[in-house]
C-alpha cells in the first residue's frame, strides 16, 4: 500500500507551478440578504497545465468544462476559476483572462503578444448570503489573479466567503502530500477545496466532521465534544436552499496526460463522498478540476502490461492521494471559516471538540 506524509505546507501549493489568489467583499454587518458578501478564488497555472475535469452534482455551474475533454485539441490551461454568485460569478474569469493576456500568458494565436488564456471555471450558490445583487464581476478576477502567491489562505476567504456547509459555515481549505513509497514516491498531490453543500460536514452522532474519519480526530486537533454542544447542534435549522455546490482543484507534479488527469479528478470525488453527506446531490453542482504540472517525472515503469499505459502505477498512487487530500481539504475548509453573515462555525458550535 502506498504511504504519504504531509506536503512542505499541507496545501496546494506543494505542487509546484501553482499560485493561488483570493479577491472578496465582506461587509462586517452584512446578514442573510444584505451587505456583501461574495468572492472568488484564482489557481493561477500562467506557463499551462495539463488539466481535466470530473462533474458530478445534479446543478453545476461551469465554464470550458468542454474544452477539458481529453479527446479534444487544446491540451493546456493557464488558470482555473473558483467563484461565488452562481452562473453571475463566471463573469469574473474575463478578468483572470486580461490579467493573463497582460502578462503575455496563453495559447501563442502567430503574432507577438496575441494570446488566448484558457480559463475553466466552477460556482457555489451564494447569493442569499448578503444582498442577492452582490456577485463577483471581471475585476474580482482580476485582482484574484494579481494577488496570487504561495501562500494559500483558507477559510471565509475567495470564493469561501459566502459558502456554508450544511448548517455551518463553510469556506475554502486545501491540504497536501508527498507519496513516499512506490514508483510515485516523491510524488506532490495537494487539493484546494470551496465546501458550500447542502450535505452535512459533520456526524449527528459524535460531532466531529465526516473528513477526519480517514487521517483520525487527533490529527486535526479534535476530540469527541460535548453532549450538550452536540445536542444544540443538531437542532440547528437545515441550509433551506435549493442551490450549493462544493469545487475545488487536485493537482499533482506527476508528468500526466488529459485522460489520467480525469482519473485523478474521479477520484477526488472519492474524497468528497467521504468528508460530506450526502455528496453529490442534485442540490449541488459538485466539480472538481485536476491539473498535472510536470515538474516531477520518472523513467520508465516495469512490468506494466502492454494493455495498460505505461504511467498505470503513478496514476494509481496517485489517484489514492487525491480522495485523501480532498477529504482533508474539505474539514480544513470548515475548521478555518469565520463567522460571515451570522452562520456559525463549527468552532463555536463545538469548542470543546477542540483541543488545547
Amino acid at each position: 500500500m502506498t504511504s504519504t506524509t504531509p506536503g512542505r505546507t499541507d496545501s496546494l501549493i506543494d505542487v509546484a507551478g501553482l499560485r493561488v489568489g483570493h479577491h472578496h467583499e465582506v461587509d462586517p454587518d452584512a446578514t442573510l440578504g444584505s451587505g456583501a458578501a461574495t468572492g472568488c478564488t484564482v489557481v493561477l497555472a500562467p506557463h499551462g497545465v495539463t488539466a481535466a475535469v470530473d462533474v458530478r452534482g445534479g446543478g453545476p455551474g461551469t465554464r470550458e468544462t468542454d474544452l477539458l475533454d481529453p479527446s479534444h485539441s487544446v491540451q493546456k490551461i493557464h488558470a482555473i476559476l473558483l467563484t461565488g454568485g452562481s452562473a453571475f460569478g463566471l463573469a469574473a474569469a474575463d478578468g483572470v483572462m486580461r490579467w493573463l493576456e497582460e502578462h503575455g500568458h496563453g495559447i501563442a494565436m502567430g503574432q507577438p503578444g496575441q494570446v488566448v488564456p484558457i480559463v475553466p471555471g466552477a460556482v457555489i450558490f451564494d447569493l442569499p448570503v448578503g444582498d442577492w445583487t452582490r456577485r463577483p464581476t471581471a475585476e474580482f478576477g482580476y485582482l484574484a489573479s494579481d494577488s496570487a502567491s504561495s501562500s494559500v489562505l483558507c477559510g471565509s476567504v475567495g470564493a469561501g466567503v459566502g459558502a456554508r456547509a450544511g448548517a455551518v459555515k463553510g469556506g475554502v481549505g486545501t491540504a497536501g502530500v508527498v507519496i513516499t513509497d512506490g514508483p510515485a514516491q516523491g510524488v506532490a498531490v495537494s487539493a484546494l477545496i470551496v465546501a458550500n453543500p447542502v450535505g452535512s460536514v459533520f456526524d449527528p452522532r459524535t460531532g466531529l466532521p465526516w473528513g477526519v474519519a480517514t487521517a483520525g480526530a487527533a490529527a486535526f486537533g479534535l476530540r469527541v465534544p460535548a453532549t450538550a454542544e452536540l445536542t444544540a447542534a443538531n437542532d440547528l435549522v437545515a441550509k433551506g436552499t435549493v442551490l450549493n455546490t462544493t469545487i475545488g482543484v487536485v493537482a499533482t507534479d506527476a508528468a500526466l496526460g488529459k485522460a489520467a488527469c480525469r482519473r485523478i479528478a474521479v477520484a477526488g470525488h472519492d474524497g468528497l463522498a467521504r468528508a460530506i453527506r450526502p455528496a453529490h446531490s442534485p442540490l449541488d453542482g459538485d466539480t472538481i478540476f485536476a491539473v498535472s504540472t510536470g515538474y516531477h517525472r520518472t523513467g520508465p515503469l516495469a512490468g506494466v502490461p502492454d494493455a495498460f499505459p505505461p504511467d498505470l502505477p503513478i496514476l494509481d498512487a496517485v489517484c489514492s492521494a487525491a480522495a485523501d487530500v480532498v477529504e482533508r481539504a474539505v474539514v480544513d475548509a470548515v475548521l478555518s471559516a469565520t463567522a460571515v453573515a451570522g452562520i456559525p462555525t463549527y468552532r463555536e458550535l463545538f469548542p470543546s471538540a477542540l483541543r488545547s
